[in-house]
């Protein structure tokens, strides 16, 4: 299964659900997910509920939508890690840059 994305223009919100491997495969999926709307006015959340593997590629992806939804001022969660993703996530220090639930 892909990436799958909902938008809701009333509410501003886009929520991206990651397939199981999060990888530079996934590169024009996710680029895709929030290329139609412009991310700074919208609060995005990146559902990583089904992945259970990341990449560098993918560190990267986020590090570009972070940027395109506003750098500092963006509202990115990212939401549902598993532990094997969260602890990458955990040693690269996203917390920093991204707010986290879960």
């Amino acid at each position: 299964m892909g990436i799958t994305t909902s938008v809701s223009e009333n509410e501003k919100k886009i929520t991206i659900v990651l397939s199981e491997r999060f990888d530079f495969s996934c590169h024009g999926d996710f680029r895709d997910a929030y290329q139609s709307v412009d991310p700074t006015q919208f609060d995005i959340t990146v559902d990583f509920k089904r992945t259970d593997y990341i990449d560098s590629a993918a560190l990267g992806m986020l590090l570009v939508l972070r940027e395109r939804a506003g750098g500092d001022q963006a509202r990115i969660t990212i939401k549902g890690c598993q532990p094997t993703v969260q602890q990458i996530l955990d040693i690269t220090h996203f917390e920093k840059l991204f707010k986290f639930s879960a």
